[in-house]
């Protein structure tokens, strides 16, 4: 099916679609949404920015304003008919734009039930009537364990990125909650990669369901431009300053390993002028939501974060991903570099590559190379090891000086280099 008529949508989401110039199904949606609609449960398995929100939304709200229409409404208070099942907040946040951009003609109604808001906001928002419940696994089964929510009713379970919920006992989460809906209704689960925690969905949920992997799952878009900069002798900021000040068309997300990491470039940065906002763990969550809505508004053109901004949020803007520290796993990288070149746009990645990050640098590449081949990248035309000039090491941004700790002078011997530089070079090994 190469359009989205073929699938026998309502005309009030087909009126959405033409709204939103949606016109071309991609492939995720050209798989899964006529399996979904007959009924039978999937499991999909395809890269970030594939569509596959839209995947599940549009039969799932064909369904429900169908029954509607036919003569069948809800009409019990904190009764869904649909649950969707989400990791984070943001993410739901992110979920529920999508189904209110559909529910403007279809009109049907979604409320949020999310960690990290209130309980007493989670009561208010289920108290009513209402056909599509958008939860995350613990707040759902507090809700469930208060006798708050009754899924009895519940036509349709889906598991939304659930390649991110990583908490160890989310599987038992998993089961307590379709126990708690109606046996053998249609269940659907979508993940841009199959983790540990989704395999195990898979052999046990999901053992009847259709396996739908795209031809993209597990590899970067063909949209994206993939650049690895080869970082010597440890020195990052250098690189990193050139392509700070190559302009670049829309918001650029910075990737840190570590909270530390991402706090240490943050600063370095403001110190240099340039603007910059933080979103990372162990934040107020106020503030996190509020720097994440200055970078979604163009307010602040740069966001640094470790891997919490590498899954599943949609941020049309983002022009450009640097990889500032590489992550370990291919799987954390596609995550990473799924954040731009969405929906069939283009994008940039940059990745500062040193020595260690070799190995999962062979992978990206795929061109047969071993880390030890790559490692040439590291040497000149001589074979031997290449180091960074000395008018470049000056460009790094020192450490202060902490002025309480006691400066060593060795008698008799000629004053040594301002405590900066020495600084400078033991940051840069």
């Amino acid at each position: 099916m190469n359009n989205f008529p073929e699938f026998g949508l309502l005309p009030s989401l087909l009126k959405t679609l033409k709204t939103q110039r949606i016109f071309t199904p991609t492939e995720i949606q050209r798989m899964a949404i006529p399996l979904l609609m007959s009924g039978q449960s999937v499991v999909g398995v395809s890269e970030t920015g594939s569509g596959k929100t839209l995947t599940y939304a549009l039969p799932l709200l064909h369904m429900l304003k169908s029954l509607e229409d036919d003569g069948q409404p809800v009409q019990s208070d904190a009764s869904p008919r649909a649950v969707v099942m989400v990791p984070t907040r943001d993410l739901g946040e992110q979920v529920a734009k999508v189904f209110k951009t559909f529910t403007h003609d279809t009109r049907l109604r979604v409320r949020p039930a999310l960690g990290g808001m209130s309980m007493e906001q989670s009561i208010r928002n289920i108290s009513g009537p209402f056909e599509i419940l958008l939860a995350t696994p613990g707040r759902l089964i507090q809700l469930l364990e208060k006798e708050l929510i009754d899924l009895s009713d519940v036509r349709v379970l889906v598991f939304d990125e659930a390649d991110q919920m990583l908490d160890k006992g989310f599987l038992t989460d998993s089961n307590y909650i379709v126990d708690m809906c109606p046996q053998d209704i249609p269940l659907a689960l979508f993940s841009a990669t199959v983790s540990k925690n989704v395999e195990e969905m898979m052999n046990s949920l999901f053992a009847k369901a259709e396996v739908l992997r795209s031809q993209g799952s597990g590899k970067v878009v063909q949209s994206l431009t993939t650049k690895n900069e080869t970082v010597i002798d440890g020195l990052r900021w250098p690189l990193f300053e050139k392509l700070l000040k190559k302009p670049v068309q829309g918001g650029t997300i910075v990737f840190a390993n570590t909270r530390e990491q991402c706090d240490k470039i943050a600063k370095e940065m403001q110190d240099k002028g340039y603007k910059c906002v933080l979103y990372r763990g162990e934040m107020d969550k106020n503030e996190r939501r509020t720097n994440l809505k200055k970078f979604r508004n163009g307010e602040v053109d740069i966001l640094i974060s470790t891997d919490l901004a590498a899954r599943g949020l949609d941020l049309e803007h983002v022009g450009r991903v640097i990889n500032y520290h590489l992550p370990q796993q291919l799987e954390n990288y596609l995550h990473r570099v799924g954040r731009t070149a969405r929906a069939g746009r283009e994008g940039l990645v940059i990745n500062l590559v040193t020595e260690r990050d070799l190995p999962l640098i062979a992978k990206i590449e795929g061109q047969g190379a071993t880390a030890k081949d790559l490692k040439a990248r590291f040497k000149d035309k001589d074979g031997k090891r290449l180091h960074v000039k000395r008018d470049e090491k000056k460009a790094v941004p020192s450490k202060p000086v902490n002025s309480k700790a006691p400066q060593r002078k060795p008698p008799g011997k000629p004053k040594g280099p301002p405590a900066s530089k020495m600084l400078a070079r033991k940051s840069s090994r």
